[in-house]
């Protein structure tokens, strides 16, 4: 019975986070085109996929640090005062695995953003308009782009309890994050402050995700760090391997989701890039509210991979799978009706790409869902076996981005990640077949 109610406790959180990005994102995909010209539409999206180059810093790592740190978890249980008890030598790995994660991010938080920041810097000024001055958006890339390093921690630091099965409590935080920013977000563009109103977001989310970090896990923090000495465990073995095999899915995967509005971008100029970016915007808040219910049980899915209970794993994949897929047909369906009912009387449908090009981002999107509902599920093994699977579906999106971009209007951008994603999701299901099926075996 405390089983289900956690699990509803936690589902319940995810979803309300998932939900308000439902209610947020339209917002603001409806206000990005009412207060912001073309051209600062396309800015806009530039500067989040960008931002997004902070792949380079986390190369998986948010990923391994749920993984590692739930499979530790599998042995403990909170106290009333949220801290931790239980087995002392996975109390003992747990909290070096803390400090360990500590030092591996600031590492590479001072090496990869500096890089972002100017590297984003002059790749924007190379391709902005001879007609629009560069300093219009040249400060409010600097902060946004310095904003996004703290924004990264948080996130990282987040990952690490939510993998203590603390889903419901970091979804929480999660959503009151996500409301300040959003809220600064839209008072910024009613303002007027343009790409400012972008950065300020940031700083904001920034701020208050390390203050509440601090509030709600200061104990369990401070239990980490005066935990009684004791002999360093060697994380190398273990996780550098794994870093290497994530950090080329993760960087495959950056070109694939990634690549789309800079190309525009390149192509087709900062106009053609806003529709662009918030047609991707709308598909993947669409693609995160039906991946919720595999979010939900990704730290129990860790857990019961250390405690080796098989069947009650497959039993909860299965069924978050089939909702999962299910949402996201419910919600494509309830679009294509509403823009084909209503495409000639609101003037938002003109400001996305047009229904052909919108029906291929679904389709690809859709075959995501279950792509990386598997993937989730495979690597819960502390295991990386999609790499050349991902390496292989970034070349086909590349290429096909590339040429469809070249040759072909916007609207058709995504032929390559379609393309990729059709290839994808049989390869990756005939390796989760084959993977559930040796691993069982051992």
């Amino acid at each position: 019975m405390k089983k289900n109610t956690a699990y509803r406790k936690d589902l319940f959180s995810t979803f309300l986070n998932q939900i308000w990005r439902v209610f947020s994102g339209p917002l603001i995909l409806l206000s990005i085109p009412f207060f912001l010209t073309p051209e600062v539409q396309g800015f806009w999206y530039t500067f989040i996929s960008l931002a997004a180059l902070s792949v380079l810093a986390d190369l998986g790592f948010s990923n391994i640090i749920l993984q590692f740190s739930a499979h530790e978890f599998a042995f403990l249980r909170f106290r009333e005062d949220m801290t931790l008890e239980g087995e002392v030598y996975h109390l003992y790995k747990l909290s070096d695995f803390f400090l360990f994660s500590i030092r591996w991010l600031v590492k590479v938080i001072l090496f990869i953003f500096p890089l972002i920041i100017i590297g984003g810097y002059f790749f924007i000024a190379y391709h902005t308009p001879s007609d629009i001055t560069i300093s219009r958006w040249v400060l409010a890339w600097i902060v946004y782009a310095f904003a996004s390093a703290f924004v990264f921690v948080n996130s990282i630091l987040l990952s690490f309890f939510e993998g203590l099965n603390l889903v419901g409590k970091v979804q929480q935080l999660r959503f009151q994050i996500a409301v300040v920013t959003t809220i600064t977000m839209f008072l910024g563009l009613i303002l007027h402050f343009d790409l400012f109103a972008l950065a300020a977001s940031n700083i904001v989310s920034a701020f208050l995700g390390m203050m509440l970090i601090f509030k709600n896990f200061k104990k369990l923090i401070r239990q980490f760090i005066n935990i009684e000495p004791h002999e360093r465990y060697n994380w190398w073995p273990e996780f550098f391997p794994l870093i290497c095999r994530y950090a080329i899915s993760w960087g495959s995967g950056f070109l694939v989701f990634q690549l789309f509005t800079p190309m525009t971008f390149y192509f087709h100029g900062p106009v053609a890039a806003g529709k662009i970016g918030i047609s991707i915007a709308m598909w993947t808040a669409g693609f995160n509210i039906a991946i919720s219910w595999i979010t939900a049980i990704t730290p129990k899915m860790n857990m019961l991979i250390a405690e080796k209970k098989w069947e009650y794993l497959d039993s909860i994949f299965r069924n978050g799978l089939i909702k999962s897929i299910g949402t996201m047909m419910i919600g494509g369906i309830l679009f294509f009706t509403l823009e084909y009912c209503l495409y000639f009387d609101i003037s938002f449908f003109h400001r996305i790409i047009e229904p052909a090009g919108m029906l291929i981002l679904f389709t690809a999107w859709l075959l995501q869902v279950g792509i990386n509902a598997m993937a989730i599920y495979l690597r819960a093994h502390k295991k990386e076996p999609l790499v050349y699977i991902s390496c292989f579906n970034a070349v086909i999106v590349v290429i096909g981005t590339f040429v469809c971009g070249k040759f072909l209007d916007e609207a058709y951008l995504f032929g390559g990640f379609f393309l990729g994603s059709l290839i994808q999701c049989p390869l990756v299901y005939l390796i989760f077949c084959r993977f559930r099926k040796e691993h069982r075996s051992v």
